[in-house]
């Protein structure tokens, strides 16, 4: 498992977490969202954001449709699809067995 997929995995779950919490929101509310609910420990930059945005649309994830936000802006709204929801259960499958193995490492030593 390479850092990169390590990183990209758990940015499309960030993403899908808070796609299912809130459920239709624009790239800035997901990013602002992730910052705040992570106490500004995490940053999702707009370069990051919006390729994996595209590719779980791609995987059929992710809804995507253009609206206006709270600052008469138009933007592309994203939900989260049936196959989004079955996906994130796996993502947080994945992450609990990630994590859970990273913390048996670090009790060992």
């Amino acid at each position: 498992m390479k850092k990169n997929d390590i990183l990209q995995g758990t940015l499309m779950l960030l993403i899908l977490k808070t796609l299912a919490a809130q459920k239709c929101m624009h790239g800035y509310a997901i990013t602002a969202h992730i910052h705040i609910v992570s106490d500004q420990l995490l940053r999702v930059e707009e370069g990051s954001l919006y390729p994996a945005l595209h590719r779980m649309e791609q995987a059929g994830w992710v809804r995507a449709e253009w609206g206006m936000t709270e600052k008469n802006r138009e933007a592309r709204f994203y939900s989260l699809t049936p196959l989004g929801r079955r996906q994130l259960a796996q993502e947080e499958e994945s992450w609990a067995r990630l994590t859970s193995g990273v913390g048996k490492v670090l009790r060992y030593a």
